[in-house]
């Protein structure tokens, strides 16, 4: 079975490096074209195109996926079928192109969680469990019919990090076994409308900028927890907080707290230190401890190292 395989980021090449090491037969790579980054504004390669040049593999990289010459290109790769893993929206002159369609690895347990980050919010609502689906695409983004789905427990302690490094394992099974099943003629793909019921409420996941991370200080020690979790490592929480001895506020960057819950009489917003190893801030119900941080300009450190910076 020939295999075009489409992706971007980390998280997709965990996908076509199992494909690859697994003897499929992966006739070209789909990744985004190459842009500045930095300061110095030097050109990337995205992470799947690294991996991709390494393994000698070809690769196209449309500015525009419905661009006459990319279209005759792919045609020309005769491809049986589609992985798409973390790339973009593709219009159905594209995905309705292999005889056996075009499938993608989603990283959630849908119908739950369509749209772009669907890991960030699983942990932000506060899940006990997520997962990886992948389904054959179709003109609505994330409705496709469901071919697998695994599921994985979110902890306590895990974070958007953890919990991505875990389905992009799982989700590269995944991908295999889904090729496995169309070879074999075994997919019996469902309708995502056998998941939702009457009383179901469907949660999105829309793509998070910069000015969706900021914690809002007048939600629960538990909430802002689970945000703080479901933004870290990226795009990271945001919080202002006034620096010992000054009145002075900087934004810190937030990548890992710890829990206080008890009754309070201070302004929620108000920050406490004992300016040597301690830095909470107060909430509607209790105390948000900043553990690990970075300030602007500077290094992500423990509270403990930016306090002593700045005595």
């Amino acid at each position: 079975m020939r295999i075009v395989f489409m992706g971007t980021p980390d998280f997709a090449v965990e996908s076509l490096k199992a494909l690859v090491e697994n003897n499929y037969d992966v006739v070209g790579v789909i990744t985004m074209p190459d842009k500045p980054a930095g300061r110095g504004h030097k050109i990337q390669f995205s992470p799947v195109k690294q991996y991709a040049l390494e393994k000698g593999l070809k690769i196209l990289q449309p500015e525009k996926l419905k661009d006459e010459t990319f279209l005759q290109e792919l045609h020309e790769l005769k491809a049986d079928v589609q992985v798409v893993v973390a790339f973009r929206m593709l219009p159905e002159v594209v995905w309705n192109m292999p005889s056996f369609g075009t499938f993608n690895l989603h990283a959630s347990l849908l119908p739950q969680y369509r749209g772009a980050a669907p890991i960030n919010y699983a942990i932000i609502n506060g899940e006990k469990e997520t997962g990886a689906t992948t389904f054959f695409l179709t003109h609505e983004i994330d409705t496709g019919k469901i071919i697998l789905q695994e599921k994985t427990p979110i902890s306590e302690t895990d974070n958007a990090g953890t919990v991505h490094d875990r389905l992009m394992v799982l989700g590269a099974d995944m991908v295999c076994r889904t090729i496995d099943l169309l070879i074999a003629g075994k997919t019996d793909a469902v309708d995502q409308q056998q998941f939702i019921s009457h009383d179901t409420v469907l949660k999105s996941a829309p793509k998070i900028f910069k000015e969706n991370c900021e914690i809002n200080v007048n939600d629960t020690v538990e909430n802002i927890y689970n945000f703080v979790r479901g933004l870290s490592p990226y795009p990271t929480a945001r919080i202002d907080v006034e620096l010992p001895n000054t009145t002075e506020k900087v934004q810190l960057k937030v990548f890992e707290t710890e829990k206080e819950i008890i009754e309070h009489k201070l302004a929620v917003g108000t920050t406490i230190t004992d300016s040597k190893t301690s830095l909470k801030v107060a909430v509607s119900n209790g105390f948000i401890h900043l553990t690990s941080i970075q300030a602007p300009a500077k290094k992500r450190m423990s509270t403990g190292e930016f306090l002593r910076g700045i005595r």
